[in-house]
């Protein structure tokens, strides 16, 4: 099926299940503890051996030799997989440093050897007796020196001529850290070979990226590779692309004959997977003394492995506020770091984290109020190219919504005490783009009136197992507990998978097409037009004739298949986005400038919401993130080493529940018809854009301290504090 042009009413318009807030179909499962993730997937493959990877203890060089002889003769070994033992796999398009194999090392803790053994704690301990010999050379670890590549971005008039010119300006610079996908669950594969077919029960956002990806890197046949993610306990990002675990895994499985399984350590997820690069960004706002922005500049730097694509701050700027000059760098550091690539909201969430200050110290410079600053600067259209409208935009109406759901009244900087406490109010505009991607499914009508959904989408906690539901429920006029969807196989069609912000939208269109062409096939069969066939409550109704769809499908099991492609139209006559904005309060110790949050509010302006409760949920998760980036988050580099120090999630801090205050998520709702058939758009990466700015913002509130660089932790404002009352 194509969605070749704006969508029209159709079945999933009548919103009996869709748009309903449903609980997670698979909920009783995980808090049951039933449901299975990659390393405890014990009853599919008998006789698991277990392996515990080593990884380089440098940054860059090469192994000379590796001892292992005191390795293998530890209690329960069976074997040990060397990287010298091969020559260097190939690298998959998905990925930038080669996962194993050969004498190079191009980052700290690369996997270099797996033990395997007959237990957990014999591979560890075996781990730790092989003895390596290193031939380091120096590395480049500082992006200030590092050698960089522009990116290139087209500029838009005139800017520095603007600039110069513009009645009122504001120029900084802003910097943020290095941050980790500090999920639940490590990446952990178990592999079995049968035959010359190999099987891994993985861990994996993205199914169809993860087989490609093994059959490059592993020389196979595609017909020979089987992936299975039926539930992956958090990803982020770092579960796109396929990682050592699942090479090691099926190359260790290969070498001893038996299913090996592989969980990476928690120190291998800062140093051997992938993060999000630190940036120092410069923002130079011009405007008139009205407040309106007629020139706007956007520099950053990032830094990744030679390949990698860096993080691209700039890109939100680029169509979220208008001015006639633009002018934007993207300068990428080629570093020999653990490599950097996508963590949710990928580029916005750290370019939002400097833009939404800057837009704050432009109102301030303007004597403007924040909230009203935004709004006059809002765009219907993109600023690069104004014949091209945003196919819907509600941002004035999220910040108007939200100012005065929050009860939006900052004071004066520094200004609202309550006894020892300063508090004060932060808000920040959110973008995100409304990616698709093509995506399949195939149902399955049953007998007994049944439907069996099949699709290689995974549900990462994002409720992919319900939405999809919810929409063949609505599709074919049943109701929920009637419906079983059948995620996370590369035996099943080919979706999205969860990442991008693009999977809710694409999977729910594909479920549509097969549906659809599900729909197509029982009219046929009844004698009917399609267009003229009502389904509903269990029932199919064709002029004066009602059929249940288990009469229809009696004796006989009756399957369609089909999957969604996106026109072209949706890029070339719009721009496709969400939009949000964050409203915080915080009050900040006058004493100590330690940090609370007291309230966070966000507005989402994501078009069709196919579930509030699940949506909510990733909000929420998305905004407890920024709060992480805001004020704790932060990888510490060890530039002579050339690796991050705090590799764990006691060094690595991250938000808990006490952290957390009331958290409110307030959904638009609007429909989207250049969205897709559904008329969705997504909200997960939405949620966490702007969060950790209106943060900042917040505390610049309260306590007079303006901090540009992340995150904003007590030692940047203690010395810079007002003196506290005397009372």
């Amino acid at each position: 099926m194509k969605f070749d042009h704006p969508a029209t009413d159709g079945p999933a318009d009548r919103q009996n299940v869709l748009g309903k807030p449903h609980k997670r179909i698979e909920g009783p499962l995980k808090v049951t503890g039933r449901a299975p993730y990659a390393y405890e997937r014990h009853d599919v493959a008998p006789n698991q051996l277990v392996g515990y990877p080593l990884g380089a203890g440098i940054a860059k060089g090469r192994i000379v030799a590796m001892d292992l002889e005191a390795a293998k003769a530890a209690p329960g070994v069976v074997d040990i997989l060397s990287t010298l033992d091969m020559e260097t796999l190939p690298v998959a398009a998905t990925n930038v440093a080669p996962l194993f194999g050969g004498d190079e090392v191009r980052h700290y803790h690369q996997a270099i050897a797996l033990v395997i053994a007959e237990t957990f704690e014999q591979a560890r301990a075996a781990a730790q007796m092989i003895r390596v010999e290193y031939a380091e050379t120096v590395g480049r670890f500082d992006m200030a020196t590092a050698d960089t590549e522009d990116a290139d971005i087209p500029n838009i008039g005139d800017f520095d001529t603007a600039f110069a010119e513009a009645e009122v300006t504001s120029d900084h610079t802003y910097t943020t850290p290095a941050q980790s996908h500090a999920m639940m669950e490590p990446h952990a594969s178990i592999a079995q070979w049968q035959g010359e077919k190999l099987v891994v029960w993985t861990s994996n956002q993205m199914i169809n990226w993860a087989k490609k990806a093994l059959v490059t890197t592993l020389s196979l046949d595609p017909e020979n590779v089987r992936v299975d993610s039926p539930y992956i306990g958090g990803g982020f990002g770092s579960k796109l692309f396929l990682r050592s675990d699942a090479v090691m895994a099926a190359l260790a499985a290969k070498k001893v004959g038996q299913a090996v399984k592989v969980s990476l350590p928690r120190p291998f997820i800062f140093n051997n997977t992938t993060h999000r690069s630190a940036t120092v960004q410069r923002i130079r706002i011009g405007m008139a003394k009205d407040g309106r922005i007629k020139a706007i500049s956007h520099e950053n730097l990032s830094g990744t492995l030679p390949g990698g694509a860096g993080e691209d701050a700039t890109n939100q700027t680029r169509y979220f506020y208008a001015g006639d000059h633009r002018k934007f760098l993207n300068r990428i550091a080629t570093m020999d770091l653990p490599e950097s690539n996508a963590m949710r909201a990928p580029g916005e969430a750290s370019g939002l984290m400097a833009l939404e200050i800057a837009m704050d110290e432009a109102a301030e410079a303007a004597g403007i109020d924040p909230v009203r600053f935004r709004i006059i600067n809002d765009t219907q259209v993109d600023p690069e190219n104004p014949e091209r409208r945003f196919s819907q935009r509600h941002f004035i109406e999220c910040l108007e919504r939200g100012a005065a759901e929050f009860g939006w009244a900052p004071t004066a900087p520094a200004m609202r005490r309550e006894g020892r406490w300063l508090v004060g109010q932060g808000v920040a505009g959110g973008y995100r783009g409304s990616p698709v991607m093509p995506s399949g499914a195939r149902v399955r009508l049953q007998p007994d009136g049944r439907l069996i959904v099949e699709t290689d989408m995974t549900d990462i906690g994002t409720g992919s197992y319900t939405v999809l539901g919810q929409t063949a429920a609505e599709m074919l006029g049943l109701s929920l507990d009637k419906i079983e969807v059948l995620l996370g196989d590369s035996a099943f069609p080919v979706s999205a998978g969860s990442g991008g912000q693009w999977g809710a939208t694409s999977s729910t269109g594909g479920v549509y097409a097969a549906c659809m062409a599900l729909r197509e096939q029982i009219s046929k069969q009844i004698g009917a037009d399609a267009d003229t066939v009502d389904f509903r409550d269990g029932l199919v109704t064709a002029g004066n004739r009602t059929m249940t769809l288990s009469e229809i499908a009696a004796g006989k099991e009756i399957i369609a298949e089909d999957k969604m492609e996106f026109g072209e139209f949706r890029k070339e006559a719009y721009e496709v986005a969400t939009f949000a904005s964050h409203f915080v309060e915080v009050a900040v110790d006058a004493y100590t400038g330690e940090v609370r949050l007291r309230r966070m509010l966000a507005v989402c302006d994501a078009g069709r919401i196919l579930n509030p409760i699940t949506a909510r949920s990733q909000v929420i998760g998305a905004m407890t993130m920024g709060v992480g980036a805001a004020l704790m988050e932060h990888m510490e580099l060890d530039a002579t080493r050339g690796f991050f120090a705090n590799h764990d999630l006691a060094g690595y801090e991250v938000p808990v529940h006490a952290d957390i205050p009331d958290q409110e998520v307030i959904f638009l709702d609007t429909a989207d018809a250049a969205s897709s058939p559904l008329k969705a758009k997504g909200v997960g990466e939405l949620g966490l854009c702007g969060v950790a700015a209106a943060i900042a913002n917040a505390v610049y509130n309260a306590t007079g301290v303006r901090v540009r660089d992340y995150p904003v932790t007590l030692d940047k404002v203690i010395d810079r504090l007002p003196m506290p009352d005397a009372g």
